[in-house]
């Protein structure tokens, strides 16, 4: 399931503009759907992306799998998995907060984003130093 650079980046530019042209939409009062249908496009991707990272993951498990063959290690892929259950989590306590479904404050709305861009800076201070020692 490898796809290809420009693969990902038309997919990535697809789902956004969708999101996008729904969000313009919505906030100039020209459709009146839900909040959660306006974040599907949204959670596709993400779906897919944690499809994606979930199977690669599973691959692993192969009884003929050689962990120097591979370039993203274990921890970092359970990063890329954790980052992508937060960006999810914010979205939806952002569609309830929105939709009124629940009285639900600004600042734990923002929680899961802002541990994402926690965990963000930590990985990039990691990236830089690791690759700094070499």
């Amino acid at each position: 399931m490898k796809m290809s650079l420009a693969q990902r980046v038309f997919l990535s530019w697809i789902f956004a503009l969708v999101f996008l042209i729904m969000l313009v939409l919505k906030l100039d009062s020209k459709i009146n759907w839900n909040w959660f249908l306006i974040f599907l496009p949204v959670w596709t991707f993400d779906n897919i992306l944690i499809l994606i990272q979930v199977v690669e993951m599973a691959g692993r498990c192969k009884p003929d799998f050689d962990p120097r063959d591979e370039e993203k290690g274990v921890m970092r892929r359970l990063w890329y998995l954790a980052a992508l259950l937060l960006k999810l989590a914010f979205c939806l306590t952002l569609c309830f907060r929105l939709e009124k479904v629940a009285n639900i404050w600004v600042s734990v709305v923002c929680v899961p984003l802002w541990l994402l861009l926690g965990g963000a800076l930590v990985e990039l201070g990691y990236s830089v130093m690791h690759h700094r020692r070499d």
